[in-house]
């Protein structure tokens, strides 16, 4: 997508970053055995988005309506400051957490990709969403991935956000071990 002027000025003022999981963290696929949820793949790339995010000082959240170990273990990996899980209100989750965090949710960015949605991300001053979310979704965007969930779309928002931040070459600068 194309960056508006808008998108831009609301990612300047991004300090904490919450996501959904499924269909934005994973490609939406669940893998379910005879003993429950057995599966789910995330991007490498996507996971270092959020890492560069958390290095620039971003606070990272998850927020989903299902229940899984697996994400537990992801969200223990990248170091997140808070998952919550079975939440049925998306927007008073944001909420809470940007209490807790002592931020507005102006400074709060939600990315999604369906209707469960969209509560939270009417409510976050910077709302997104991935390429292959449906068009109602897209419509209420700020900003919308190129990449499809789970296959570089987080990443491609964590380095928006970085480069509307003036964050982005440096932090390529500390990882190429200052050249650019």
């Amino acid at each position: 997508m194309q960056a508006t002027a808008d998108a831009a000025h609301r990612a300047t003022l991004v300090r904490l970053v919450a996501l959904d999981v499924d269909g934005t963290l994973t490609d939406g696929r669940l893998f379910i055995g005879p003993s429950g949820e057995t599966m789910k793949a995330f991007s490498v790339r996507d996971g270092f988005g959020l890492t560069l995010l958390r290095e620039a000082g971003v606070k990272l959240a998850l927020i989903t309506a299902r229940q899984s170990a697996i994400v537990e273990t992801r969200a223990a990996e990248l170091r997140f400051d808070e998952v919550r899980q079975g939440v049925a209100d998306k927007a008073a989750a944001l909420c809470e957490i940007c209490a807790r965090l002592g931020l507005t949710t102006r400074q709060a960015a939600y990315v999604g990709d369906d209707w469960p949605d969209l509560g939270a991300m009417a409510l976050a001053g910077l709302a997104a969403s991935v390429a292959d979310a449906p068009r109602e979704v897209h419509e209420r965007a700020h900003w919308v991935s190129i990449a499809p969930a789970g296959r570089g779309a987080v990443r491609e928002f964590a380095e928006f956000v970085l480069q509307s931040q003036r964050l982005l070459e440096p932090a390529l600068a500390r990882h190429a071990g200052g050249a650019t």
